[in-house]
């Protein structure tokens, strides 16, 4: 979900898909992997292909973190965590020696017919866009 509404899936329909799980919304990682990938929106468009960026954070969360930082693609809100177990990136985490769990930070490039033709998990973010960007140019 996100600005109150409901994404689905035909919209992304002829077109390829990026699907990144982050964390959280204005964390330093998230936001320079959001950053990133919003600054190569333009060449993603050209490459025929949309951004989506997901997180169990709350809509009006997300509507705030999109508008601080102009992200030109949708964040999707997966508060139940559906999303994030069906693409198996709800991982145990560790953060000053107190486990958890929690979105690995993962990318999913699937192709205009929905086929999933690339992924990446444990996912560092300088280069990450860039790298993504080369894939969904490959397509």
């Amino acid at each position: 979900m996100t600005g109150g509404g409901t994404w689905k899936s035909s919209e992304a329909a002829g077109k390829n898909l990026v699907i990144y799980f982050y964390p959280r919304d204005n964390t330093t990682g998230c936001t320079m992997e959001g950053e990133a990938f919003r600054d190569l929106a333009p060449a993603f468009k050209k490459a025929n292909t949309l951004i989506l960026g997901v997180s169990t954070d709350s809509i009006a969360s997300h509507e705030k973190f999109k508008a601080k930082y102009g992200f030109p693609f949708e964040l999707l809100s997966d508060e139940s965590q559906a999303l994030c177990k069906l693409f198996d990136v709800i991982k145990e985490k560790s953060l000053y020696g107190r486990k958890f769990m929690g979105v690995e930070r993962s990318t999913f490039l699937i192709d205009s017919v929905g086929v999933l033709r690339q992924e990446w998990r444990k996912v560092k973010v300088p280069g990450h866009a860039e790298a993504v960007l080369a894939a969904a140019r490959s397509l």
